[in-house]
């Protein structure tokens, strides 16, 4: 199961906390898959990626209340937690850059937050899409509900590709070499 982390709703579809729902959009059009609803509160798509079945998952709460719909989806196809993989938007990763791991802290991401809560553990994987640091002194809250900028803007799409390959890879290769392919600077 893939999740992609976000608000929903149109004032909220460009903002940087959106990023993993941007990466879900792309890989379900990758899938040839469409969302639908599911009574777990996400909006699911269901085929194969990199040649295994999987289940793209857009909870269809806000961002600080995703553990529940993500931990009632796992349940419902009582996948454990090692076969969740989230992906969302990072502060601490550079815009352009993509990170992979599994398990650790939620580094102040509530969304990650109420993950962990919902699954019972930290011990799922995350694909990190770096979107930076506030600049200035401007609040990371503030920062995050914000579009990307001009120049973020313009690359983004690649970047969205990229993320994408690392999830792909993620799936077909494991970890240890997903991390090889892609922590290397873009």
């Amino acid at each position: 199961m893939i999740v992609g982390l976000g608000n929903p709703g149109p004032e909220y579809a460009n903002t940087r906390h959106n990023a993993g729902q941007m990466v879900i959009g792309l890989l379900a059009e990758r899938m040839g898959a469409r969302f639908k609803a599911h009574r777990s509160r996400c909006d699911i798509a269901e085929g194969r990626l990199a040649g295994q079945v999987v289940t793209l998952a857009r909870p269809r709460s806000y961002m600080n209340l995703s553990g529940g719909p993500v931990g009632a989806l796992a349940a419902f196809y009582k996948l454990p937690a090692e076969r969740v993989a989230v992906v969302h938007d990072e502060l601490d990763v550079p815009f352009g850059n993509v990170r992979l791991k599994l398990g650790g802290g939620d580094n102040g991401h509530n969304g990650l937050r109420s993950i962990t809560a919902a699954l019972g553990t930290r011990d799922y994987y995350r694909v990190r899409f770096g979107i930076g640091r506030p600049p200035g002194r401007m609040d990371a809250a503030a920062y995050v509900l914000k579009d990307f900028s001009a120049a973020e803007r313009k690359a983004l799409p690649l970047e969205i590709d990229r993320c994408g390959d690392a999830v792909e890879a993620l799936i077909s290769k494991g970890l240890v070499a997903a991390q090889n392919e892609f922590h290397a600077a873009p």
